[in-house]
């Protein structure tokens, strides 16, 4: 009789655990699952854009960033600054209100992505940022001289001992 007893309540805590895992694995998969959406198609998702958990990418506005502590407020535009097609793009005011402050590499004309809900009244809610660097290759201004690479004031210093005046090098170019 004692055998029985124990295996029923083995069953039982087993059954709860494993009920319980299932159970949270079943919750967890749908709050963690999350659209990727530009801020053109959002316009388009009508109802089911404030029911979702959304991943909105653009880049951030520049002279919009206003940050109190971790929170920030600013614009995602469509499209970079520097490209025509920037004053006729579409522009979202997000609010993050995050545990960690942004990044460091979110800055003016950073691409930026956001996720978080919309709310009723346009504004995106986000508890999550992540923003890559500001193009570094932006294209010039037409008419610029191209950026010229950086000259060592003495090139010995950094050359290896094969690259340097009088000693041979395995990768200098062949003369015919």
């Amino acid at each position: 009789m004692k055998k029985s007893s124990n295996s029923v309540r083995i069953g039982v805590a087993v059954a709860i655990i494993i009920g319980t895992i299932g159970w949270l694995a079943f919750t967890g998969y749908g709050a963690n699952k999350s659209y990727y959406v530009t801020i053109a198609e959002l316009g388009g998702m009508g109802d089911k854009a404030y029911k979702s958990n959304l991943r909105v990418e653009g880049f951030v506005q520049p002279g919009s960033i206003e940050q109190s502590g971790p929170h920030v407020t600013f614009m995602l535009n469509e499209f970079e600054s520097h490209s025509p097609k920037a004053p006729k793009g579409r522009l979202l005011k997000v609010v993050y209100k995050g545990s960690e402050p942004p990044p460091d590499t979110f800055k003016d004309d950073a691409q930026a992505l956001a996720e978080g809900t919309i709310g009723h009244d346009g504004v995106f809610h986000a508890s999550m940022l992540q923003a890559k660097c500001a193009s570094k290759y932006a294209p010039g201004q037409p008419g610029a001289a191209p950026a010229q690479p950086a000259v060592t004031a003495n090139p010995r210093a950094t050359a290896s001992p094969a690259a340097q005046p009088g000693r041979p090098s395995a990768t200098a170019p062949a003369t015919y």
